[in-house]
This record gives structure tokens, C-alpha cells and sequence, in this order.
């Protein structure tokens, strides 16, 4: 079984490409199956990371400065159920 994280940030006004390097730059002290990081519209940026279930509790990238951003981080955990 799969596990992702998902970590949105909306950037302060005109500070979307800083967040977005800032979100790159990020390491974990694990390495995730997978990890992918999109941007959108209003400067969010977004950052999935796959994780096997059975490898405990895995870790999150942390608050970016809040400079950066205009509210928390919002986090959401999914666990897969298998393609189709």
C-alpha cells in the first residue's frame, strides 16, 4: 500500500517563484518512492510525495518562511487503493 502527502502553499504577492525554490530545495530525512512538485495559478505551489505504508510514519516538509506565504501550509494525507 501507497501513502501520499500532499503540502499546498499560496505565495505572498509576487514571491510565487521564490516558494516554488524554496519548495525544491527542501530535503527530507528520507527518500520518498516518488516526489513531484507543481505550481498553479495565484502563485500555489504543490509538492506530492509517495511513500510505502508500511515503512512508518513519513516525514513531512516543514513550513516554508512565512514571509513567503499568505497562510499555513495546507496538508492532506491519501492512502491508495490501486489504479482503476
Amino acid at each position: 500500500m501507497t501513502v501520499t502527502l500532499m503540502w499546498e502553499a499560496r505565495a505572498a504577492a509576487g514571491r510565487g517563484s521564490e516558494l516554488l525554490a524554496w519548495a525544491r530545495a527542501q530535503s527530507l530525512p528520507a527518500e520518498p518512492a516518488r516526489r513531484e512538485t507543481f505550481s498553479a495559478p495565484q502563485d500555489r505551489v504543490l509538492v506530492l510525495t509517495w511513500w510505502d505504508a508500511g515503512a512508518g510514519d513519513p516525514p513531512e516538509l516543514p513550513e516554508p518562511p512565512a514571509e513567503l506565504v499568505t497562510r499555513p501550509v495546507h496538508r492532506w494525507r491519501f492512502t491508495s487503493h490501486g489504479v482503476g
